[in-house]
């Protein structure tokens, strides 16, 4: 007999709506072919939301959840099959109810979350009634709670259409001083909402990773630049293809090596030394700029920031500082856009209007 995993189990419940030891004991009963198992549910008695799970969930909706005092942010993502439903508003009550549980529960991880009681009843079962009642496959794909250590704060931004939502964390030196960024924490998540970032720092990126992409940024530079040849357009130079693609590559040699042929340039334009101190840190800048292009598209840190493109998110966090007199560090930030990674299916309707008459 196949050995039934958690894992098996976890995937069965979330296609089927059907109990995890339902879930289990068809598995086994099937040795483990995930196929067998979800017809053997249907006939048993679970053949409903067994049904409607076959169809994707891949609409939904995101809901956010910030604590009154700041400290706990919770995120969701609840699916339903079409967009429709998720304008329904017993749907919406769903994602509200179920977020704040998740938060006031402190639940962590979705076996936690099925077997809970929410209005009196296992939430398994009363995903289940939600189901049956607003007649599509409802799924709680994912959520996240980020909490605020003691001199810290969270904050979050749901987008107008509830499709994207952030929640980000920070600390500082006293949770005064932190409650002082709020505004400015939901300004941020309104940047990491529009731009995508996957990443809070180049620190977080893999070495191996970035070497990697920078081949891949090469080549697509040099591929445009063929293109600006061929059309000799001269509002539209030729990129400069940079020696390194983050700031993860930019050792402490790298850029003192670079500081020295800025001041082997400044001498040999004869730029008077007197100067040299306004112009050189202009011009690492550009030099970071130019040769950290993959933190700029990856990293919240190295993007630039929507509200003033002129200026990094780290420079403006370190404006921010100096403006409200404190210290801030960002500690995280999650990111949810309703179906992101999700593959809908191509529904056959004629299949599917036969399978309902037959």
């Amino acid at each position: 007999m196949a050995e039934i995993s958690a894992q098996m189990v976890k995937e069965l419940r979330e296609s089927t709506g059907a109990g995890m030891m339902d879930c289990k004991n068809a598995l086994k009963e099937t040795d483990g072919d995930f196929e067998k198992a979800v017809q053997l549910l249907r006939e048993k008695g679970l053949g409903k939301a067994a049904k409607k799970a076959d169809r994707l969930a891949a609409e939904g909706l995101v809901n956010l959840k910030i604590s009154d005092d700041f400290k706990q942010a919770t995120l969701s993502e609840i699916n339903s099959e079409t967009d429709f439903v998720a304008k329904n508003e017993q749907f919406i009550a769903l994602t509200k109810d179920t977020t704040a549980h998740i938060q006031t529960q402190g639940i962590s991880t979705s076996e936690e979350l099925h077997s809970s009681v929410i209005n009196g009843a296992k939430f398994e079962e009363y995903l289940k009634s939600q189901i049956a009642t607003i007649g599509e496959n409802l799924v709680v794909r994912r959520f996240a709670t980020l909490k605020a250590g003691e001199k810290g704060i969270v904050n979050g931004y749901m987008h107008s259409n509830s499709r994207v939502g952030v929640i980000i964390s920070a600390a500082s030196d006293s949770e005064e001083n932190a409650r002082k960024a709020s505004d400015f924490l939901k300004q941020l998540c309104m940047h990491i909402a529009a731009m995508k970032p996957s990443y809070l720092s180049y620190k977080d990126l893999d070495l191996d990773f970035v070497e990697s992409e920078y081949k891949a940024l090469v080549a697509e530079l040099e591929k445009d630049n063929e293109e600006r040849r061929r059309l000799k357009d001269p509002n539209k130079p030729e990129h400069k293809i940079p020696k390194f693609a983050s700031r993860k590559q930019l050792s402490d040699e790298i850029l003192k090596q670079a500081e020295e042929d800025i001041k082997a340039e400044l001498k040999a334009q004869n730029k008077p030394e007197k100067i040299w101190a306004n112009i050189i840190p202009g011009k690492m800048n550009s030099f970071i700029a130019d040769n950290s292009q993959l933190d700029s598209k990856l990293t919240l840190m190295g993007q630039f920031y929507v509200m003033d493109d002129k200026k990094t998110v780290e420079q403006v966090i370190a404006e921010k500082e100096k403006e409200l007199g404190i210290k801030l560090e960002i500690v995280e930030f999650i990111r949810f856009e309703v179906g992101e990674g999700l593959e809908k299916k191509a529904e056959d309707f004629a299949a599917e209007v036969a399978a309902q008459m037959s």
